[in-house]
């Protein structure tokens, strides 16, 4: 594995830790203004529906493991794809999910990294 590639590992534990914590801040520092996101039933939510849902804790993770990564970075953008188990509620509702999820980070002029776009389908 490249830099490049360890380097978007990181970013997303970053992430994983962020959404176990509910830690809106730095959801809000690794996820672009932009952000198109496709959930596992297709809806496509953007960066404040998804910090809203956090910081409301209408959506709750207790457990989140990724495997099977694969990473592909070049430049300014970086790709992954991974299987992940998502152990949580949304409302009232539990869930337990296995997962396919891909994400594009980019790098912003700042050098801030930051998701621009993710899709989530059954794995």
């Amino acid at each position: 594995m490249n830099e490049a590639q360890e380097h978007i590992i990181g970013l997303e534990e970053q992430l994983r830790l962020a959404m176990l914590s509910a830690d809106v801040d730095a959801l809000d520092r690794l996820i672009a203004p932009d952000l198109l996101f496709t959930t596992h039933m297709g809806q496509i939510i953007g960066k404040q529906q998804d910090l809203d849902m956090h910081r409301s804790g209408l959506l709750k993770f207790r457990a989140i493991e990724a495997g099977e990564r694969i990473v592909a970075a070049h430049g300014p953008v970086g790709v992954i794809s991974a299987r992940m188990n998502l152990v949580g509620s949304f409302g009232e509702s539990q869930f337990n999910l296995d997962l396919r999820c891909t994400r594009t980070w980019r790098q912003a002029d700042d050098g801030q990294w930051q998701i621009l776009a993710g899709h989530m389908s059954i794995a």
